[in-house]
């Protein structure tokens, strides 16, 4: 009788292989024979589940991009339930950032692929999709956040400049950007720890820290 194979399961199993190569080696050696030989499957066990090269490439993308929008998600949820000015939202303000860093191994590697991939999708088009996916997916939660953060700052008054809005929200995006970039290329300065203090310190100048004057 031939044994079972759980397909989900497998074209995990692949996709994590790509995911180890990008982060050892870059996207450039993530080919079918490799990711197989990585996946100790056979290339045509692969192409089972994937009929291209191209296929694999822009699963694998869409899986990270599921992935951190998934822990967006859930730490977005539990900002929700706390108080604008309380250290329990300064907190989850810090926890739902740092969701996007690389402050602990596999988030290291996911902010390692992702990466990896957005840059790729500049020069092959079939990423574009998903480099495009992640970027508002991303974009919306920090726009979220800030439009949250100037309406407890400000009170609530005459409601917040959305010019404003839109450029410190760029500017938080390029932080974010900036500190994962850095932490992936000197991870022996750019630790967990000062990821955290220069993130606090950005939001402290965006008026996050307990959002109070």
């Amino acid at each position: 009788m031939p044994k079972f194979v759980d397909a989900a399961l497998r074209r995990q199993e692949v996709v994590e292989a790509v995911f180890r190569i990008v982060a050892a080696d870059g996207l450039e050696r993530a080919s079918l024979r490799e990711v197989a030989d990585e996946a100790e499957l056979a290339v045509g066990s692969v192409r089972h589940y994937f009929a291209s090269s191209d296929e694999l490439l822009a699963h694998s993308f869409g899986v990270v991009v599921d992935r951190i929008a998934g822990r967006l998600e859930t730490a977005e949820a539990r900002l929700a339930g706390t108080a604008p000015g309380s250290e329990e939202h300064r907190s989850g303000v810090l926890t739902l950032l740092g969701e996007l860093l690389p402050l602990d191994e596999e988030r290291a590697v996911d902010a390692c692929v992702w990466m990896a991939f957005k840059n790729a999708a500049r020069t092959r088009p079939f990423l574009a999709p998903e480099a495009d996916r992640s970027h508002r997916t991303v974009a919306a939660v920090v726009g979220r956040l800030m439009m949250d953060l100037a309406a407890a700052r400000d009170g609530g008054a005459d409601g917040p400049d959305r010019q404003q809005l839109v450029t410190e929200a760029e500017r938080l995006l390029a932080t974010l950007d900036g500190l994962t970039m850095h932490a992936l290329l000197q991870p022996e300065w750019m630790t967990a720890q000062m990821c955290h203090d220069v993130l606090e310190a950005h939001l402290a100048s965006l008026g996050g820290r307990g959002t109070s004057h």
